[in-house]
């Protein structure tokens, strides 16, 4: 099993570059980095986790710019997105931003992508709220035309470009791990049309096993080989019990949450998670 943390970093929280440093210390394997551009102030969209919408979403850094800071002052941990709203972003562009950080990583990207809930943030973009899945299944085809070929072209529905050099391309061949942050019932399918991972939030998606057992069987139908597709959970809260059997169903990685709080506060509760991976 694989341990990784998860933060939105902001201007008042521990800084990206101390908390991936010290994450890597501990034998945390990953680092996880969120992504909202912007929350509209008419706050249609419910908050998914219930309640009112936690302040570090409207506060979180780009995760890019972040984790260049990171990859800087750590040596191993892997950089992970969970979750880059591609939805929101120019593919070409967001190519050669990961491309850029799993160069200068040193080939520590993980690319976790999703299609979001907040209707109104991914329509500011240009997104129809009911399009994204199909939009965001363009742009991951795009990308991966750009990461692997020196003369990239798409030509779908939403994304369409004629022939282009683009460079660098990602360390990591044939490209950085793409995985789906989704919990609906049509993600797995997703995961296999076009993905590598699977990153259910354990809260969320109902009865793992199930969907994992779903998982297995779409990836089979499709001629895939099921053991080639990495399942991460976010698990919240941390529990000894629940990590096990994780790991019982096949999952590889599980990813706590950490606060977005202030240098003590969160060194505090990566020690206490690290007591966690010990036992």
């Amino acid at each position: 099993m694989k341990y990784g943390v998860a933060i939105f970093p902001t201007h008042y929280t521990i800084r990206p570059a101390e908390v991936a440093k010290a994450a890597e210390e501990r034998g945390f394997e990953s680092l996880f980095f969120p992504e909202h551009t912007h929350i509209p102030t008419s706050r249609r969209s419910p908050y998914p986790g219930g309640g009112e919408l936690p302040k570090e979403y409207i506060h979180t850094f780009d995760p890019f710019v972040a984790f260049a800071t990171a990859a800087m002052a750590t040596k191993k941990i892997k950089l992970a997105t969970g979750i880059c709203l591609l939805v929101e972003r120019d593919p070409i562009v967001t190519a050669k931003a990961v491309a850029s950080l799993d160069v200068l990583s040193e080939g520590r990207v993980i690319f976790g992508i999703g299609g979001g809930w907040n209707a109104e943030e991914m329509e500011n973009h240009g997104t129809p709220f009911k399009a994204r899945w199909k939009i965001l299944r363009e742009r991951v085809e795009a990308m991966k035309e750009i990461w692997t070929k020196d003369e990239a072209q798409y030509h779908g529905e939403f994304v369409r470009f004629d022939p282009i050099w683009s460079y660098p391309k990602p360390l990591q061949k044939p490209h950085p791990p793409i995985i789906l942050g989704n919990n609906g019932p049509g993600a797995v399918k997703r995961v296999v049309r076009y993905c590598d991972g699977w990153l259910p939030h354990a809260a969320r998606v109902g009865n793992l096993a199930q969907r994992m057992e779903d998982l297995k069987r779409e990836a089979e139908k499709a001629g895939r080989d099921p053991r080639s597709i990495s399942v991460s959970v976010f698990a919240a809260p941390p529990d000894k019990a629940k990590v096990e059997e994780y790991a019982k169903l096949g999952a590889e990685r599980v990813v706590f949450y950490l606060p977005s709080e202030n240098r003590d506060v969160v060194l505090q509760t990566l020690d206490k998670y690290a007591k966690l991976i010990e036992a």
